[in-house]
């Protein structure tokens, strides 16, 4: 490969390897790339591509669904959610822990963020599931696990980055992510019933017989009412057609502030700290992707996407080959780089390969996605890590340890979905066509 590849991989692998922050690090590589190699005014090429990539109708709806998962983060919402589910789920092979995978898939339904879906639910279960008994390394193994899904069940905060860096409709992205998602939700679930059938002893004192449990039951589900709010408001009105993206996401945020303020959480100490977070957020956000946006048109001006495409093209892989590959590289990125380096780094490389093999980009999305989420609880910088960590306050180590089966999981769950990408695609051209 030319000097003009090598020597840009190799300031990324040191500049972000050396704990830089990663939007500075990401200009940092291109100006000083296009300096060497192109005669060009690259300050001109940064203004233009960082306007580019903040200037998007799409990334309205950032700031919004951050907002509503860190209004969520502070309301008793998942009080109730665990209160409803539990006498649902308590006979279940597996018994409670399987709230913990519920409680996440629900909660990502609504929050679109996984170090909040994670959070929520685990300062709730996590004592709770300790004092019943249950397993700590299978209680923060499903914590691991699901609260990921934070990221590939709609609303999804980095379906909408992929969607404006890749230009991909968000719409079908997040339709394209509820499948996958749910069936992903299910595994766990399965994984969860079988150790309840190999190790007994693991899943903690039986549950008391209730003789009235429908009766429980149904009048429990009453505390269910805010989270269906929340999901017709996010989900039936981007796909009745009423709101787009950004709209429904405005309408989640004032729905979450009303069920606040109905359930005695709202306060202006809630708002400021909701508010603070989200500017954090949001900020390192959108310094990420005006660098990214930089750094893809420098690239292009480098040759280097087309360069390491047709190195791979030689090595005349079959599609499933492909794919395979990718996973290996995408993991060994997760151990060192955090999922939203990881999706602003390899799109402008790795999408035209993909396509090439007969995957489109919506498919694409969900793949990258699920490999975040892997990257989420890949050590040593997996995000649900350090969350669980700060939760449980127990050694790093123990967490990882914990996680691995899920993460074993994901993996298998990935190859699935290349072998079957139907079940990616289906629904969104079953909705938009």
């Amino acid at each position: 490969m030319p000097a003009s590849v090598i020597l840009p991989l190799i300031l990324l692998v040191l500049i972000l390897g050396s704990g830089a922050w990663v939007g500075l690090g990401l200009v940092g590589i291109g100006v000083v790339s296009l300096e060497i190699f192109r005669s060009m005014p690259v300050e001109k090429l940064l203004a233009q591509a960082m306007w580019n990539g903040l200037s998007s109708p799409e990334l309205l709806a950032l700031p919004l669904f951050i907002m509503m998962a860190e209004l969520l983060y502070r309301s008793r919402f998942i009080d109730g959610l665990f209160e409803a589910l539990e006498p649902w789920l308590r006979y279940l092979p597996g018994g409670l822990l399987h709230i913990n995978i519920v409680g996440c898939t629900l909660f990502a339904l609504i929050s679109g963020s996984s170090a909040a879906t994670t959070s929520s639910v685990g300062r709730i279960t996590i004592n709770e599931l300790r004092d019943r008994g249950y397993d700590e390394q299978l209680t923060y193994g499903t914590l691991a696990g699901a609260g990921t899904l934070g990221f590939l069940i709609p609303p999804s905060i980095v379906m909408i980055i992929y969607g404006v860096l890749s230009q991909t409709s968000v719409l079908k992205l997040f339709a394209a992510g509820l499948v996958p998602g749910l069936l992903l939700a299910l595994c766990f679930m399965g994984f969860v019933m079988i150790m309840a059938v190999l190790k007994p002893e693991k899943f903690g004192t039986a549950e008391a017989t209730d003789e009235n449990i429908w009766r429980t039951r149904f009048t429990r589900l009453p505390k269910l009412l805010p989270f269906m709010a929340l999901m017709t408001a996010i989900l039936g009105s981007m796909y009745s057609g009423i709101a787009s993206p950004t709209e429904a996401a405005a309408v989640a945020v004032v729905a979450t502030v009303g069920i606040m303020a109905i359930e005695g959480s709202l306060s202006i100490t809630a708002l400021s700290a909701a508010a603070i977070g989200t500017s954090r957020t949001v900020s390192m956000l959108g310094l990420i992707i005006a660098a990214a946006s930089f750094l893809s048109v420098a690239m292009g001006f480098l040759g280097m996407p087309q360069a390491i495409e047709r190195y791979i093209e030689s090595l005349d892989l079959a599609p499933l080959m492909l794919i395979l590959l990718l996973i290996v590289i995408y993991v060994v990125l997760g151990s060192f780089l955090e999922g939203m380096s990881i999706i602003v780094i390899t799109i402008p490389i790795a999408l035209p390969l993909v396509l090439n093999a007969g995957y489109d980009q919506v498919w694409f999305g969900v793949f990258l996605i699920l490999m975040v989420e892997l990257a989420q609880i890949s050590p040593p910088v997996g995000m649900n890590l350090f969350v669980l960590q700060g939760l449980a306050r127990k050694p790093l180590n123990q967490i990882v340890r914990a996680a691995l089966p899920f993460f074993l999981i994901m993996l298998s769950f990935v190859i699935l979905l290349a072998l079957v990408p139907s079940l990616v695609t289906w629904l969104p051209n079953l909705l938009l066509g």
